[in-house]
Formats: C-alpha cells, structure tokens, sequence
C-alpha cells in the first residue's frame, strides 16, 4: 500500500497522489461528521418524541445530504 520513495527522487508524483488522497479522504469524513451532527441535532431539538416522524426526517437529512455531495462534491 505504502510506496516509499528515495530523498533524491525526480519522480515525485507518488507523493502528492498520496497528500491529494489524505485531503480527499479527510473530507469526505469531515462531511459525514457534520451530517450526523445535524441529524442528531434535529432529532434532538423537534422530534424527540416522534418515531415515524424523526425517522422521515433523517432519512430526507440524508438524501439531501447525498444529492449536495453528488452533485457538488464527488469529483474533487
């Protein structure tokens, strides 16, 4: 998985292929995590009570949150 690459290489494409991958990949985490602060959230703050309801909600959280990154975010 790792390549390693001498100090004195030309070639250093692998290593920025590897920092674009880091970025990319922290990212999409850093997206996920504030999807489910909002979920959470708004579970918490209108539907704490409400079973169908909440679970309606969430799952429209979601498909919105799915269509921003689709439409926005997937070819970074």
């Amino acid at each position: 998985m790792w390549r390693t690459v001498p100090l004195h290489a030309t070639n250093t494409n692998g290593i920025f292929e590897l920092v674009i991958g880091m970025t990319r990949n922290t990212s999409v985490v850093l997206y996920i995590v504030v999807m489910i602060a909002v979920v959470v959230g708004v579970d918490l703050l209108f539907f704490k009570n409400r079973f169908w309801e909440r679970l309606i909600v969430n799952i429209g959280i979601v498909l919105v949150f799915a269509a921003f990154y689709l439409r926005f975010l997937k070819n970074l």
